[in-house]
């Protein structure tokens, strides 16, 4: 049995959110630009501002600019639908940064918008950089994974178990909030994670190939076509 790796946040957040708004006007120096890259935890509402909202704990899995020089991210399609409102988690105050445009369900993948004007983006959150790209993890790889459950984890890769063109298996720690984690092998983005198989950090990962991912944000030619990370 696969579980899908968002996580439910709502209480969490609409008192985050509420004691950063409350403390705002105290602070009349502007406090700097939410950092945000892959790995880094996002809060997914679908109103901002709005308490009453179940928010949604994933991880972004990367961020960069699209062919027509946007500023767009990736993370798990579980996690949101177009038109669903991100935050940064470290952040909440800072209000909306930008928002769901794209969700696949087949492929679960999304792509994220975001105000270039509200953001910081970076290649390397905690332990994980992005340097590019890359083509899906092979066994006997070593894959490696920032999220904003677990953290730094890294395991063996298994490959295309089932032979579907589309995903990769790793035994790495995954849990509840790490959807959309970046996966790599050294720097290079190869991969998301996207649910475990069984019982959380103990059961196989299996995530979308990232090569897939980019084949079909390329294909539909609109916001995100043409990305390249940061």
């Amino acid at each position: 049995m696969f579980r899908k790796l968002a996580q439910a946040a709502g209480a969490v957040f609409a008192v985050a959110l509420s004691a950063a708004l409350l403390s705002s006007g105290t602070a009349a120096a502007d406090p700097g630009r939410p950092v945000l890259g892959g790995g880094s935890g996002l809060i997914v509402s679908s109103e901002a501002g709005h308490m009453s909202d179940m928010a949604v704990q994933c991880t972004l899995t990367t961020i960069g600019h699209d062919g027509a020089g946007r500023l767009v991210g990736l993370t798990a399609g579980h996690c949101g639908t177009p038109g669903h409102e991100v935050y940064s988690e470290q952040d909440p105050g800072a209000g909306a940064l930008g928002r769901f445009v794209y969700s696949n369900s087949d492929l679960d993948y999304a792509v994220l918008e975001f105000d270039a004007g509200r953001v910081t983006p970076v290649n390397r959150v905690g332990n994980l950089s992005i340097t590019g790209v890359g083509n899906p993890a092979q066994f006997p790889n070593i894959v490696c994974k920032e999220g904003r459950t677990t953290g730094n984890t890294c395991g063996i890769a298994y490959g295309d178990v089932f032979a579907s063109t589309m995903e990769t298996w790793s035994q790495m720690c995954v849990m509840e909030g790490d959807s959309g984690a970046p996966v790599v092998v050294g720097s290079t983005l190869v991969g998301m994670v996207n649910a475990y198989l069984a019982i959380a950090c103990f059961g196989p990962e299996v995530g979308t190939n990232m090569s897939t991912i980019m084949g079909d944000i390329n294909n539909r030619g609109s916001v995100g076509a043409g990305f390249r990370p940061v």
